[in-house]
C-alpha cells in the first residue's frame, strides 16, 4: 500500500490549490482516504475525508464550503481541491488511507488511519 501526494505550492491568500492523493496497492472502493494537515508548532488536525464504498464526504469545520474531497476511482486518486485559501491553512498536508469505515465522529482521528503518504507543503501568504 502506497499512497503520493502532491500538488502543493505556494499562493496568495483567496487563491486555489488542487491536491492530488494517488493510490497503490488497494483500491478506492476498499479504503477510504483522510486528508490531514500538520501547521507550524501545531498538531495534525484532520481536514477532509472520503469513505469507503459509498463515498461519503466529512470536513473539519474550519474549511468546509472553501475545501472539497473527490475521488477519481479509475486512476485511483483522490483530490482535495482547496479554493479561497488563508494564511492559516499554510501546511504540510497528508492523505491517508483506512479500510474501516469511518463516521462523523471518527474520521478525523489519527489512529484510525493505516496508511499515511508523505507530505507536500501549502504556503498561503498574505
Amino acid at each position: 500500500v502506497q499512497l503520493q501526494a502532491s500538488g502543493g505550492g505556494l499562493v496568495q491568500a483567496g487563491g486555489s490549490l488542487r491536491l492530488s492523493c494517488v493510490a497503490s496497492g488497494f483500491n478506492l472502493y476498499s479504503y477510504g482516504i483522510g486528508w490531514f494537515r500538520q501547521a507550524p508548532g501545531k498538531e495534525r488536525e484532520g481536514v477532509s475525508y472520503i469513505r469507503r464504498s459509498s463515498g461519503s464526504t466529512f470536513y473539519a469545520a474550519s474549511v468546509k464550503g472553501r475545501f472539497t474531497i473527490s475521488r477519481d476511482v479509475a486512476k485511483n486518486t483522490v483530490y482535495l481541491q482547496m479554493n479561497s485559501l488563508k494564511p492559516e491553512d499554510t501546511a504540510i498536508y497528508y492523505c491517508a488511507a483506512t479500510p474501516k469505515g469511518l463516521i462523523a465522529s471518527s474520521w478525523s482521528t489519527e489512529r484510525n488511519m493505516h496508511h499515511w503518504g508523505q507530505g507536500t507543503l501549502v504556503t498561503v501568504s498574505s
